[in-house]
């Protein structure tokens, strides 16, 4: 917080120095790199897609490609426009000094604003992913980044966590909740972990299996949920029935499979400190250049406030330039404090599912084929969780040839967003976290007389596919009185 710049050109420097003899060093040229400037005039900007044959081969145990010391774990997650999942590579360096670092300053930040806390009286809930075997390459893994988390924890955090291992990495997901809701009925839980759309898939489960009203005459010592991955308003009012004390807190982090970011630091704000000693570089770009291979980008020390910029990392597992897909702004520069604005391309991230584009519009497609129906267009948002009801998601579809059977066009959708997305597939699994969609089939000429209503006619202006926000859906919605 008080030496940003110097932290992040020290960093720098270190990353440069150790990937300058891996392969992509060496295409680079990282040996003759003596500026930050050089740097960015030397190394494009990459999206997944372009780092994509280097992970492969790494995950076939090639080493030295990105980064030089061994990579045997790998982040999987979902939102690539090539497969059905990205994998990420996790270095032992982003392990201990990313991840493990942010979960110990998370703790930290937590004491300082609580000190009166009594949190290591009792144990941690982490809800955590899965983790395989990787089949192209024996002797390394990949799964959720918050299961390659759990299966390395130090001693002393496996011994203040519950459940067991062998529950919490669990791949199916029906037993996996009966078994944690079973596993910590009775233990002294004080504070929670996870993504808001497992956490009250389980904890419904708990209050089902106990007959309790809300989780504080289950775990009356409880005291924080550590939230991320989706927004937190939607589920604020659902966390405050489950946990019905002002002392509770919520704590925000930022944290993906490339990364830890930010720290929510204050009480009372939901703004995000922005981590700066992690191993990772940061570079931000204005949202209209986000696509250029070599655009114009600004170290910390040149942002301005309440400017939304995409956002691009170096890491120290060798991610470099990498466009993680988010937008965020800074509303404080000492320190430098973030919020996330959104992402670089439109989506539905409301329960964890990252159902990108590219996505609805290859299984929209694939439906369209197999019911010999036409789409001219579409928007979906999501249906948020209330009371016992699980979430889905909410589409508002413009067919100009309609298929017979709409249901039939439904449940061929829904089945194609699982082929495509593993993050939507999971949390469709039995319904467990995500119902099946709702499709509202509306007249032609629906969306055009939107458009012309929100003064958004004209070439520039696009549909907006998807949406973390109900806002176009209802207002569609609302204009056909349904």
């Amino acid at each position: 917080m008080k030496n940003p710049h110097e932290i992040q050109e020290q960093l720098f420097f270190d990353l440069i120095r150790k990937g300058k003899n891996t392969e992509w060093g060496k295409k680079f040229g990282y040996s003759s790199i003596q500026s930050i400037e050089k740097f960015k005039n030397t190394v494009p900007v990459s999206p997944y897609e372009s780092l994509f044959p280097y992970i492969d081969r790494m995950m076939q145990g090639e080493q030295n490609i990105l980064w030089p010391t061994k990579i045997s774990w790998f982040s999987k997650s979902s939102g690539t426009t090539n497969a059905k999942s990205k994998f990420i590579p996790v270095s032992k360096e982003a392990l201990y000094n990313c991840h493990y670092k942010g979960g110990k300053d998370l703790l930290c930040l937590f004491f300082s604003n609580n000190p009166a806390s009594r949190l290591f009286n009792g144990k941690n809930l982490a809800i955590g992913g899965s983790y395989y075997k990787n089949p192209k390459w024996k002797d390394s893994f990949y799964g959720d980044v918050s299961a390659v988390i759990m299966a390395n924890l130090p001693m002393w955090a496996q011994y203040s966590r519950t459940p067991d291992l062998n529950i919490a990495l669990m791949d199916e997901w029906e037993q996996k909740i009966e078994k944690m809701a079973k596993a910590t009925l009775n233990e002294n839980v004080t504070c929670i972990s996870g993504v808001p759309t497992w956490t009250i898939v389980l904890l419904n489960r708990i209050l089902e299996l106990t007959g309790k009203k809300n989780m504080l005459e289950i775990w009356p010592n409880f005291e924080v949920f550590y939230h991320g991955a989706v927004a937190f308003s939607p589920y604020r009012e659902i966390f405050k029935n489950f946990f019905p004390a002002s002392h509770v807190d919520y704590m925000e982090t930022y944290t993906a499979s490339e990364g830890f970011f930010g720290i929510q630091d204050q009480k009372g704000s939901d703004e995000l400190l922005l981590m700066l000693d992690y191993g990772i570089y940061y570079e931000f770009i204005d949202i209209d250049h986000q696509d250029d291979e070599f655009p114009k980008s600004y170290s910390l020390h040149e942002v301005e406030l309440n400017k939304s910029y995409a956002m691009v990392i170096s890491t120290n597992a060798g991610l470099w330039r990498y466009k993680i897909g988010d937008t965020v702004k800074f509303t404080s520069l000492a320190p430098y404090r973030i919020k996330i604005t959104g992402r670089t391309k439109h989506f539905i991230n409301a329960f964890g599912e990252e159902l990108m584009v590219e996505n609805a519009e290859t299984a929209v497609s694939k439906a369209g084929m197999k019911t010999s129906s036409i789409v001219s267009n579409f928007t979906a948002a999501p249906v948020f969780f209330e009371g016992n009801k699980n979430g889905r998601h909410e589409w508002v579809i413009e067919f100009s040839q309609s298929p017979k059977d709409l249901h039939q066009f439904s449940q061929i959708l829904d089945e194609e967003l699982k082929v495509v997305n593993s993050d939507y597939e999971a949390k469709r699994y039995k319904d467990i976290a995500l119902q099946e969609p709702i499709i509202h089939s509306v007249p032609q000429g629906t969306f055009y007389k939107w458009m012309k209503q929100r003064g958004k006619l004209g070439g520039q202006n696009k549909v907006p596919r998807l949406s973390n926000s109900r806002e176009f859906v209802e207002d569609i919605l609302k204009n056909l009185n349904l």
